[in-house]
């Protein structure tokens, strides 16, 4: 990644968390030149790439600022979770959710799915054909139960840019990111205990708990910087937390990227209580900035972060290709995996090993990177076009989803009945609290490639939240 990508990277980030408002001024050319020890020819260049993405426009004999049309709703409060263990309610929403069968009549922009439809795709979809027409039939087979050797080395690679330093022995491969998650949970705790997550948080590491007879404490939880750590601290203070499980880089549902200062005092913390972490990593490698985000994982010294991932983000759910780092719970995490689903689709494994391995999956990647974040800035705008007003909006650094908060009282249960008469389904906020919060609130899709239908889709969302609000107010009068 060339110098000028990076500065620009990052004025990029400070511009859309606030740093820099609609009609500010940004820094000199030379006042960048220095801060950076960069040559003017690099600041210029960065310039240059701000004007291209909308973010700089540039003012004769004035410099560059934030262009005043560049109105951004404000980012969603911090929630208010109850702050004590609870059970975990929402499973019929999240089945409503789940069970979904794709239509073409329905623009489906509640689900985690990613574009499958990149050309970077297809070397992949080119071994998975050469695979099932070979005479051995490697895909066929029972697994190791570690999963495939070759795919084992490639994770192990790539793990190196999360700051990591793992072999192919200190994997596990999973049915996706999910059993990785829940083999983990199963490795570290049981039934009765209470589990610390972040809030809003991931319904199906939720669910997971709700089956296992476990309790959820939520933590509050910032849009840009994550988890509370001084709310976490309180709560290990005063309960018997056996595990903390959070998405700390490109978080679903909020977006944010945990800083690495926090990371390094979250891991303290645990140290210090003598819990385990569980860090689901599923959308780290969709970072919008280079390099990556460093894991927790990156900063553990004793073993005791679960690290959790898939490509079902990154390449393609169907997959069903996960893995787990367990670090000192590595034979009870087997132990869990075995008697689970036991060894893990062979065929699959075979083929993103090779797609790996032949060099396709970096470019793959930036291609990915760069099409989600123009589709947030699309789907942001529309939003902001579309939506009542005094609607907020997180500001994702990576991945593809948006979280958006509607007016107190909102009730977006009854949204998405009225959308679906209509075509559309949004993931309810609900779905990813244990107690059933954020009930004003909803997760969109922006992965697809913008279209007059999508735009349609939100314009739909918007005009049916503002004629609900209009409604409750007039039952108000």
């Amino acid at each position: 990644m060339t110098l000028y990508v990076n500065l620009a990277e990052l004025l990029g980030t400070r511009i859309e968390q606030g740093f820099y408002r609609p009609g500010d001024r940004l820094p000199s050319v030379r006042a960048l030149s220095t801060e950076h020890g960069v040559s003017l020819s690099t600041v210029q260049q960065a310039y240059r790439v701000l004007e291209d993405s909308g973010l700089a426009m540039p003012r004769p004999k004035s410099g560059y600022f934030v262009p005043v049309g560049r109105e951004l709703p404000d980012l969603p409060v911090v929630g208010r979770p109850a702050q004590r263990p609870v059970d975990i309610s929402q499973w019929d929403q999240v089945l409503e959710l789940i069970r979904a069968v794709p239509r073409p009549d329905v623009v489906q922009l509640g689900r985690g799915m990613p574009d499958i439809n990149s050309p970077t795709m297809k070397p992949l979809l080119r071994s998975l054909a050469q695979i099932s027409r070979r005479q051995d039939m490697p895909g066929l087979y029972y697994d190791n139960i570690y999963g495939n050797l070759a795919l084992r080395e490639q994770i192990a690679r790539l793990s190196l840019d999360s700051g990591c330093q793992l072999g192919p022995n200190d994997l596990i491969i999973t049915t996706g990111c999910h059993e990785a998650l829940s083999v983990s949970i199963r490795a570290t705790c049981e039934q009765g205990d209470i589990v610390a997550v972040d809030s809003p948080s991931f319904h199906g590491a939720m669910q997971t708990l709700k089956g296992l007879g476990m309790k959820a404490l939520e933590i509050p939880t910032d849009p840009l910087t994550g988890i509370s750590l001084e709310a976490l601290e309180l709560a290990l203070e005063q309960w018997p937390i056996k595990a903390i499980q959070l998405t700390p880089s490109c978080n679903n549902p909020l977006g944010y990227i945990m800083p690495d200062a926090n990371k390094r005092a979250l891991l303290n913390l645990a140290q210090r209580f003598d819990v385990a972490i569980i860090e689901d990593d599923v959308y780290g490698e969709l970072a919008y900035t280079y390099p990556r985000p460093r894991t927790i994982k990156s900063f553990d010294e004793d073993g005791r972060v679960l690290l959790c991932s898939s490509f079902s983000k990154t390449l393609a759910p169907g997959l069903r290709i996960g893995w787990v780092a367990p670090g000192r719970y590595l034979e009870r995490v087997l132990h869990m995996k075995y008697i689970s689903t036991g060894s893990t689709a062979p065929q699959p494994q075979i083929a993103i090993a090779e797609f790996l391995k032949g060099g396709h999956f970096e470019p793959h990647l930036r291609r990915m990177r760069t099409q989600y974040q123009r589709n947030r800035d699309v789907m942001i705008d529309w939003v902001s076009r579309y939506f009542p007003s005094g609607t907020r909006a997180s500001r994702p650094r990576g991945s593809f989803m948006l979280w958006i908060e509607l007016p107190d009282g909102f009730d977006t249960l009854k949204l998405n009945r009225v959308l679906l008469e209509q075509g559309v389904q949004v993931a309810v906020g609900s779905i990813f609290s244990a107690s059933g919060k954020y009930r004003n609130c909803l997760r969109m899709n922006y992965a697809a490639k913008p279209t007059a239908q999508i735009e349609e889709a939100v314009r739909k969302v918007g005009a049916a939240a503002i004629a609900l609000l209009n409604e409750t107010q007039r039952d108000v009068v």
